[in-house]
């Protein structure tokens, strides 16, 4: 793993680390709130056509497996998984709340690649248990591609999660 205060590229300064890490928050507010929210038409939208997004146990990813509970390939197959949740899935009613914390700016590519990361928190409620539970907790690995009007698309988002035992199957995204 690279030195975090490391520049990578000549585009990477403190400053522009600085200025990247707000954008991430931004963005991170932002996709979290349609993901709690239940908007699950537009959470593609956060990502390029080209996107990876992957939710993989930490024993995977520690040992390089692309094994995960999601796996996705380009935003064809993330609005694919959007759209068969919302419109094909049985499931109980179920509310999402995601806490992001500790995030980072890791590097700024010459390209403008944002390499970031964070740890994060899923807490999930059930109607049969109202006092919610801890669903999920990790980290995300993230790449962030600029777009011409400033704002930054998901270019790929590993989210390795350390819980042991994911309560239920995984429905809803991370």
């Amino acid at each position: 793993m690279a030195n975090v205060f490391e520049a990578v590229s000549e585009r990477d300064t403190l400053a522009a680390r600085r200025a990247a890490r707000l954008a991430v928050s931004e963005f991170n507010a932002a996709y979290c709130a349609v993901l709690d929210d239940g908007d699950l038409k537009d959470w593609p939208r956060f990502f390029t056509q080209d996107a990876f997004y992957n939710i993989t146990s930490r024993e995977n990813f520690d040992d390089d497996r692309p094994v995960g509970l999601v796996y996705c390939e380009g935003r064809g197959m993330i609005s694919d998984r959007a759209l068969a949740i919302s419109e094909t899935s049985m499931f109980g009613p179920r509310y999402l709340r995601h806490y992001i914390t500790n995030e980072r700016v890791t590097g700024i590519e010459e390209d403008g690649t944002v390499l970031a990361g964070c740890n994060y928190q899923l807490i999930e409620t059930l109607s049969e248990l109202p006092e919610g539970r801890l669903h999920q907790a990790g980290r995300m690995i993230d790449r962030f591609r600029p777009q011409e009007d400033g704002s930054l698309l998901l270019a790929s988002r590993i989210a390795v999660y350390d819980t042991l035992l994911v309560p239920n199957a995984l429905v809803l995204p991370v």
